[in-house]
């Protein structure tokens, strides 16, 4: 998969939904907990309209906290129109971006999940192609990953298995606990969505759940 040509297909299919809400659903809590789905635009457009040493001074504000400058920046660039947001996911679609630790794979994902983070509390459809969530189900488990995505020990002992394409993946340890449903729900359970649990099946889903919190 051209992961370039992918993140910048999916930022925009962002900036497309985002323009289609109205005040309501921007306002709504997204699978975010921190942020309306408002914020989620703002977070998404972050890259593209705050510059480095901005997040560097946020940081030290935050005592160090690179998650909670950026919580706070995202906030405040909600305060933006919503299609001044949108209209910079679509002129830097193709704008790779640094990602330190994740990688681009770690800013492909971001954009797949954060998509549905909002599509799924508006019951809208919205999503990215079924080859989009292969490729993020394929790094999830991977040790990038858990360097701020899936945390370290979350899928010990799982097997996983999606349910609408031909994908699975097994723990290390050769496990047989499964967890097997839709490939976006899976991923979106992954990351600590438990909402996301009521689509999956398979004795591994309470350890999941346990695990989330």
């Amino acid at each position: 998969m051209d992961v370039a040509a992918r993140t910048a297909a999916n930022r925009r299919l962002l900036a497309d939904f985002f323009d289609g809400l109205d005040e309501s659903q921007l306002e709504t809590q997204s699978l975010c907990s921190a942020w309306t789905v408002r914020e989620v635009l703002g977070h998404s457009a972050m890259p593209f309209s705050v510059g480095i040493g901005r997040l560097l001074w946020r940081t030290m504000l935050a005592r160090g906290s690179i998650d909670r400058a950026s919580a706070a920046i995202a906030e405040e660039q909600a305060r933006r129109p919503v299609a001044e947001l949108s209209g910079l996911l679509r002129t830097y679609a193709t704008k790779r971006v640094p990602a330190p630790g994740v990688g681009p794979m770690g800013q492909f994902t971001d954009h797949c999940i954060h998509l549905r983070d909002c599509a799924r509390p508006l019951g809208l459809d919205t999503d990215v192609p079924l080859e989009d969530w292969r490729a993020v189900l394929d790094w999830l488990p991977t040790k990038q990953a858990s360097l701020g995505v899936v945390p370290a020990g979350r899928l010990d002992g799982l097997a996983l298995r999606a349910t609408d394409q031909d994908w699975s993946w097994t723990a290390a340890d050769g496990s047989v606990v499964e967890v097997a449903g839709p490939s976006e729900a899976l991923a979106l359970a992954l990351s600590g969505r438990s909402v996301a649990l009521a689509d999956l099946d398979g004795p591994g889903v309470a350890t999941l759940r346990k695990r989330i919190g």
